[in-house]
């Protein structure tokens, strides 16, 4: 669980390091497996986990990230973004805005 410190949290939603994760059975995620999966798998399987983050948190104080090229165990890098768009079909304009843009725009004080 975590501990909303207010309006000011935030939280990064990516895939970097996410090979290290673990079924509750203990077993590896299937997206080890040689060849890597698709951007499809990887949304099926990200997906109980990236909306709970957006539900606790709203897309205005969520942004999705990368630590490419450390992340490239898990899946390449246009694997990962085609997977973050496939989470994100359902939301609105405005919350794709703030989750692929915005959020990060903001919280590092980009002039874009």
């Amino acid at each position: 669980m975590y501990r909303d410190s207010g309006p000011e949290a935030l939280k990064s939603v990516g895939g970097g390091r996410i090979r290290q994760w673990r079924r509750r059975d203990g077993s590896k995620w299937t997206f080890l497996a040689t060849p890597q999966a698709s951007s499809e798998q990887l949304a099926r399987e990200w997906k109980p986990y990236v909306e709970t983050c957006i539900e606790a948190f709203g897309a205005h104080r969520c942004m999705f990230e990368s630590d490419y090229p450390p992340g490239s165990s898990s899946c390449t890098y246009p694997v990962l973004w085609n997977t973050f768009k496939r989470l994100a079909s359902g939301a609105s304009k405005e919350e794709k805005a703030a989750l692929f843009s915005e959020t990060a725009r903001r919280v590092y004080r980009l002039v874009i």
